[in-house]
């Protein structure tokens, strides 16, 4: 939300793009037109299932030392990770991993029979999410932020991604970042307003592209898996060819997902050299895959993305 009326001597032009000066008994105000802000610094939180935790590690040590991004995009369950950011809620996410993501209505194969989704979506951003659940996400507090957010997935017809935003969200209702997280094989696609998707990491796994159209000149990514990390063709040859017939473009896009990702992290350690932005990620991942649910591997992964937080202030500051 932006002010309706700028106190004297307040240059709103240094935080919105379109302003205008209007003289009100004598004085010169400063009017914001429109709410597009200036967007400097972003925040990419590329998500990795359980690996996540990371991610909620380096979050909640921004919001403890008060780091204020501009703009968040999120990719899978980094869409889930930057939303209790966005909101300041500090272990929200880390509560989800350690307690609710480890039980059988989360991920479990009797899930997998019974609906054909081995990750139960409408748990984890239903159930567990909604305004009485157990771990409610505070919808007035995303919606009134100031910040951008941008959620990634994949339209499963044309393989291509799409960006969502938060006027897509509404009270209890948080399917865009159920879409974001449907894997498949794991998952069925969302469907959205007739629209099926699947998972941002398909088709723009690492979006600082994104952040950088926005106009943000300071970038941080934050990966769940250690830096020099390559991504092979192995993982994803079955789930793409499990799509194949119904979804060819995103099963296309599956197969050379590890193409995409180990170019767009060869561009991301350019533009790092470059002082324009910072890749964080851990050291190794603690042994744990996408689904593994292990407390303490869990734990000693967020403690390593907590430990991150000076690398980002630096970075910041520099």
């Amino acid at each position: 939300m932006f002010p309706v009326l700028a106190t004297q001597g307040t240059d709103c032009s240094v935080l919105y793009k379109n302003t205008k000066k209007v003289l009100v008994f004598n004085t010169f105000y400063t009017f914001p037109i429109g709410g597009d802000l200036y967007l400097k610094t972003a925040i990419i939180d590329v998500g990795g299932g359980f690996r996540g935790v990371f991610g909620t590690g380096v979050l909640d040590a921004c919001l403890e030392t008060n780091i204020d991004f501009d703009c968040c995009i999120g990719v899978s369950a980094g869409s889930g990770n930057l939303v209790s950011y966005l909101t300041k809620k500090i272990k929200r996410s880390y509560r989800y991993y350690i307690k609710y993501g480890l039980t059988k209505e989360n991920t479990s194969i009797s899930n997998f029979i019974k609906t054909g989704n081995y990750v139960d979506l409408d748990y984890v951003y239903g159930t567990v999410a909604k305004k009485n659940g157990p771990c409610p996400l505070d919808y007035d507090a995303l919606s009134n932020s100031r910040q951008k957010f941008t959620v990634v997935a994949t339209n499963a017809v044309t393989g291509e991604p799409h960006y969502f935003d938060k006027a897509d969200m509404s009270y209890d209702n948080y399917d865009i970042l159920k879409a974001s997280s449907a894997l498949p094989m794991v998952c069925k696609p969302y469907v959205i307003d007739d629209v099926a998707y699947y998972d941002g990491g398909i088709s723009d796994p690492i979006p600082f592209e994104k952040a950088f159209s926005y106009g943000c000149d300071k970038v941080v990514v934050i990966l769940t898996r250690p830096k020099d990390y390559l991504r092979t063709p192995k993982k994803d040859f079955l789930p793409a060819l499990a799509i194949k017939n119904q979804y060819p473009k995103t099963s296309e896009a599956l197969k050379n997902r590890y193409k995409t990702y180990n170019r767009q992290l060869e561009i991301a350690k350019q533009y790092e050299k470059e002082g324009k932005l910072l890749i964080v990620a851990p050291s190794y991942s603690s042994g744990l895959s996408t689904f593994t649910k292990n407390p303490d591997k869990l734990k000693q992964l967020y403690n390593e993305g907590r430990n991150a937080v000076g690398r980002i202030i630096n970075f910041l500051n520099d």
